[in-house]
C-alpha cells in the first residue's frame, strides 16, 4: 500500500475530551521527535459529547473515528484497528498513562526481533508505579488475573495492561475475530493468540499518570467474568479459527 505508515497508534475513548486534550500533546510530543511515519487514531465510543472529542481531534490533527452508540472499550480499539494504516499497531488508554520509551520497546521487538505481539505486564521487574490503586480494585485484580492465567491465557497473569503492539498482519487476524466488546476483550486477544502460536513479548511497564478510572469494580467485574465464558464458547464454536 503506498498509504502504508510505520505505525498507528489506536486511543479508545468514553467521554474523555478532557483527558485527551490534556494527555495526547504528549503522545504526539514523543511520536514528533522520531523518524518513521505515524498515525494517532482515536475512537469515540459513543460519548454524544457534542462534538467535544472530534473537536480534540481536530485540533491535534488525530484520525478521529466513532461509534454511534457505547459499546465498550473492546470494540472501541476494534474500530481503530479496522481503519489502522500501520505496518506496526499499538493501543494504549486515553490518559496515556506508561511512560512512553515503553514505545520504542515495543517497536524493537516487533521490528528487529520479530515477535508478533508485545504487551505490557505490571508484574514484571523493572515496572513501576506512581500512584495508589484503591484496595478493592487491587484485590479484585489481583483475584482476575490469577483465575484468568489459570484458566484461560496459560499463565499469562497481567492480560489487562493498557499497553499492547501488535504486526499489522497479526492486528488484522486478532482483531477480525475478536468479538468480546467489554473489559475482558484484552483476555480474547491473548487467547486468539494463543490459539494461532504466536510469539509474544511482555516487558515492564511504568505507571507516568493515570486519570480516574471508568472502571466499576462490581458491575465490569461481574461482566468479565461472564465474558470468560463466551471467549471459551466461541472457541468451540470455531470462532477464533483461520
Amino acid at each position: 500500500m503506498s498509504d502504508q505508515l510505520y505505525l498507528s497508534v489506536v486511543v479508545p475513548s468514553y467521554k474523555s475530551a478532557g483527558i485527551l486534550e490534556k494527555n495526547l500533546p504528549v503522545l504526539l510530543s514523543y511520536l514528533q521527535k522520531q523518524d518513521y511515519t505515524y498515525e494517532v487514531i482515536v475512537v469515540d465510543d459513543g460519548s454524544n459529547d457534542h462534538g467535544m472529542t472530534e473537536a480534540v481531534c481536530r485540533k491535534l490533527a488525530c484520525v478521529f473515528c466513532q461509534n454511534e452508540e457505547n459499546m465498550g472499550k473492546g470494540a472501541a480499539v476494534r474500530t481503530g484497528m479496522k481503519v489502522a494504516r500501520g505496518l506496526f499497531r499499538i493501543f494504549t488508554d486515553a490518559d496515556i498513562p506508561y511512560e512512553l520509551d515503553a514505545i520504542g520497546t515495543i517497536l524493537r521487538y516487533l521490528d528487529f526481533k520479530e515477535f508478533q505481539l508485545v504487551i505490557g505486564d505490571r508484574n514484571l521487574k523493572g515496572s513501576s508505579y506512581l500512584t495508589e490503586i484503591p484496595e478493592l480494585r487491587k484485590l479484585t485484580s489481583v483475584f482476575f488475573t490469577r483465575f484468568v492465567g489459570t484458566i484461560v491465557t496459560a499463565n499469562f497473569f497481567d492480560t489487562q495492561c493498557g499497553l499492547k503492539g501488535f504486526r499489522g498482519e497479526v492486528a488484522d487476524f486478532i482483531f477480525q475475530h475478536a468479538r468480546i466488546n467489554g473489559f475482558a476483550f484484552d483476555v480474547e486477544l491473548l487467547y486468539i493468540a494463543l490459539k494461532q502460536n504466536f510469539e509474544i513479548k511482555r516487558i515492564p511497564v511504568r505507571l507516568s499518570n493515570q486519570e480516574k478510572s471508568t472502571v466499576r469494580v462490581l458491575r465490569h467485574g461481574i461482566g468479565m467474568f461472564f465474558d470468560l465464558f463466551w471467549i471459551k464458547l466461541n472457541n468451540i464454536r470455531g470462532y477464533y479459527k483461520d
